[in-house]
């Protein structure tokens, strides 16, 4: 068994009312958030991007074994590969793999097969999920919690890209399979979340959309 290591915690102890007063300021930049469908083609400052990508990378995750990969996909000749292969799956997804319920819940987004954002947003972010490492030997390595691990990674990642301005979508064009063919990643890797990052188009429009209340999504006990 290896032995364990520690370290001094880093840690800022706050007082009540800078609590307080950071919770309601972060809350109110995050409601802004919305998925966008609709992005410029207007370059972005890729170092803001790189950041966030490592700010995601801080993320727990299980036994620390950092189960992630992010592929950031700036090539037009990949994000049209990439955007031919998402259309294909969702052409079968619209054309009979979804049930009539699951389309009507997304009629109201106005979603569809079409997908132009991947080839408009100036940058794509793929998350894979490693289903297991590999040490330097070639053996497998084990790796735990790798969905839960990943979607947090992911949530830090969408949090922190739209909180320095930029705009996001989480697309998960079902399966997605070819995203590790076209990219060229191994065995292990699963993709986990496609996500197009940049600038709203001018005049973007979002579904007017309701979040649930506090009260719908918070039980005490």
């Amino acid at each position: 068994m290896s032995p364990r290591l520690t370290v001094p915690l880093d840690f800022q102890r706050l007082g009540p009312d800078a609590m307080r007063s950071r919770a309601e300021e972060l809350l109110e930049q995050v409601r802004t958030r919305r998925s966008v469908r609709e992005f410029s083609s207007e370059p972005i400052p890729m170092e803001v991007v790189e950041r966030c990508i490592e700010l995601a990378s801080t993320a727990p995750s299980g036994a620390h074994q950092q189960p992630w990969t992010f592929a950031l996909v700036t090539d037009p000749a990949l994000k049209r590969r990439i955007r031919a292969a998402a259309e294909e799956e969702e052409r079968a997804n619209y054309g009979g793999r979804m049930n009539d319920e699951w389309l009507d819940d997304l009629a109201p987004l106005g979603t569809d097969a079409d997908k132009p954002f991947l080839e408009h947003a100036p940058c794509l972010i793929v998350l894979f999920r490693q289903a297991w490492g590999e040490l330097p030997d070639g053996t497998r390595k084990q790796h735990y919690y790798t969905q839960e691990s990943v979607g947090i990674a992911a949530g830090f990642l969408l949090a922190s890209l739209h909180l320095c301005g930029l705009a996001t979508l989480t697309h998960t064009p079902s399966p997605m399979g070819f995203l590790a063919e076209v990219l060229g990643r191994p065995e292990n890797e699963k993709a986990f979340l496609l996500i197009p990052v940049g600038y709203p188009a001018e005049g973007c429009e979002v579904p007017a959309l309701e979040r649930k209340r506090l009260e719908q999504v918070l039980v005490r006990r």
